[in-house]
């Protein structure tokens, strides 16, 4: 069985618990990973993370810090895969529950023999949005391995290998997009192999409807909607044109 690392920031005790419980109900192995709090990083360290300038040009409104730290906490597991032994790591954040065959899924991850770099655990389905696939494969009885025509935001969970994280290292630090936008620009990752699996092996909690990151700015104006518009519109077109690992 690969790692399971969760994160968990330190002020969220019962959030932590239930991931706990959620994981010894599967019978599994997984433990507690320190989320960053934004607030806490010292000001060289920020800057080294975060870039305003890219935020500028990437997106299409400033990250606040919430968003900020919870980028940094998912650099943080990255850095740690590659500081250890380990070939692979599942990560989860602390609002979901695992389905059932979720241990059978990891497994079965661990067994591929297929290119991946990044599998996702959820997708679209999640927030009741149909999902884009390209193609899909058996991985193991119940679920399939998924190739997608639009990778979907969501980061609650997923599974990166050390090519993977390697790959996100030296293409996403700094970064100016929050994490689970960043990771649908496989382009930009040095051609990032993003993989899914369907259906999804994990739900989102009702925790994750109050977000513990803190809220978002909001949409200001026509200038920010217009902003917004164009950055989807870009996305859309370069996706479109780019030829998937």
């Amino acid at each position: 069985m690969l790692p399971i690392r969760f994160i968990n920031l330190d002020r969220d005790h019962q959030r932590c618990q239930r991931m706990q419980a959620e994981l010894q109900r599967a019978q599994l192995d997984g433990e507690r990973f320190p989320g960053v709090l934004w607030t806490d990083v010292p000001t060289g360290q920020q800057t080294a993370l975060y870039s305003d300038a890219l935020n500028d040009q990437q997106y299409y409104k400033p990250l606040v810090n919430g968003e900020k730290g919870c980028y940094a906490s998912h650099i943080e597991i990255w850095r740690w895969l590659l500081g250890s032994p380990n070939e692979a790591v599942v990560i989860l954040e602390d609002d979901v529950r695992l389905q059932l065959g979720f241990a059978e899924v990891i497994k079965a991850i661990a067994e591929l023999h297929s290119a991946w770099e990044m599998i996702k655990l959820i997708g679209r389905p999640a927030v009741g949005r149909a999902e884009k696939l390209r193609a899909q494969e058996p991985l193991c009885p119940g679920f399939a391995l998924v190739r997608y025509r639009r990778i979907p935001s969501l980061t609650a969970g997923y599974v990166v290998n050390r090519k993977g994280a390697s790959k996100l290292l030296a293409t996403r630090v700094p970064f100016g997009r929050p994490v689970d936008v960043d990771l649908r620009h496989w382009w930009e990752c040095e051609q990032l192999i993003v993989r899914g699996v369907s259906p999804a092996p994990i739900a989102l909690d009702d925790t994750s409807a109050q977000s513990s990151i803190g809220a978002k700015f909001g949409e200001r104006g026509l200038r920010q909607k217009w902003r917004k518009a164009r950055f989807l519109l870009a996305y859309s077109l370069t996706n479109a044109w780019r030829r998937e690992p």
